[in-house]
């Protein structure tokens, strides 16, 4: 079983070229059944649809979220799919199996007044505080997911367009920068960036103390520490801002279409969201609707 898993997780690596961060999702979900699998002296090309139920109450017993149990089975039905073309298999035992309903929840979402506190917390004293200044509000002002963020470089940001360039595999997509994202961003890239780095070949857009790509687990830090400074008692996460892009878009009149472009959200191919960006009117709805263009 362990050779069919190191080929699987190979395939979704070269051929479906996903991220690392899903990669690994993949790994742990996989690697869990496999001891399960182990332990209870299945043979995985012959496993029955009543062993992946039992798997699935096991998950249950063991405390794991609906989510989790749900991918998990996402996770176990792409391998048997996987072992079927490779023909290691002669049926799907998930093929039957539904998954879990996961019960929808209303995204956590800040104030505008609250985003307004946050951002307000970095003070433009210190390298690192004209840093953060940058980040907090390129964040919020580009909805951007904490791995896109500290996986830009420098030539990703294009000041004369006012727009970054965010490119994940595949796709590709262009934002437009806000004014006080913009104006905060050219601060850190002109005065702190230069002094930060360490090498001049490092590419990276946002750096650490040490002059390193800035860490995801840093970028959380950094949001837990202003959250704290700003005394907002909600949960904010990098994500809590990128609802709140969203949010607020919609609630000041920008269309879902233009919203989910910025987003770059699954259902929109990487070649539409780029003609969406050469059209000149998004940027006109973006000026309009985000609160701090």
């Amino acid at each position: 079983m362990d050779k069919q898993i190191k080929l699987f997780l190979e395939f979704l690596q070269n051929d479906k070229k996903l991220s690392e961060n899903t990669l690994q999702s993949y790994r742990r979900d996989i690697m869990q059944f496999r001891d399960y699998v182990m332990a209870n002296n299945i043979n995985y090309a012959k496993a029955k649809e009543e062993d992946i139920k039992d798997y699935l109450k096991e998950l249950q017993k063991e405390g794991k979220k609906t989510s989790t149990a749900s991918r998990s089975l996402a996770s176990i039905r792409s391998f048997y799919q996987f072992l079927l073309r490779t023909r290691k298999a002669k049926s799907d035992p998930t093929a039957s199996i539904q998954s879990p309903k996961i019960e929808k929840r209303v995204p956590s979402v800040l104030t505008a007044d609250e985003v307004e506190l946050l951002l307000d917390q970095p003070k433009d004293v210190d390298l690192k505080g004209t840093r953060d200044k940058a980040m907090l509000e390129f964040a919020y002002a580009t909805g951007m997911k904490v791995t896109e963020i500290i996986d830009l470089d420098i030539d990703d940001v294009n000041f004369e367009e006012d727009t970054v360039t965010c490119s994940n595999g595949k796709k590709s997509r262009t934002i437009p920068l806000g004014a006080l994202a913009e104006k905060a961003l050219k601060e850190y890239v002109e005065k702190a960036r230069p002094i930060l780095i360490k090498d001049e070949n490092n590419k990276a857009l946002f750096v650490n103390v040490n002059g390193s790509r800035l860490t995801r687990q840093g970028f959380w830090k950094i949001v837990k520490y202003y959250k704290e400074q700003a005394h907002i008692d909600k949960d904010i996460t990098p994500h809590v801002l990128r609802h709140s892009f969203a949010t607020h878009l919609l609630q000041n009149g920008a269309d879902l279409k233009s919203i989910q472009a910025m987003l770059g959200h699954s259902d929109i191919s990487s070649t539409q969201v780029y003609a969406q960006f050469q059209d000149p009117t998004l940027k006109n709805i973006y000026k309009k609707t985000h609160p701090r263009a």
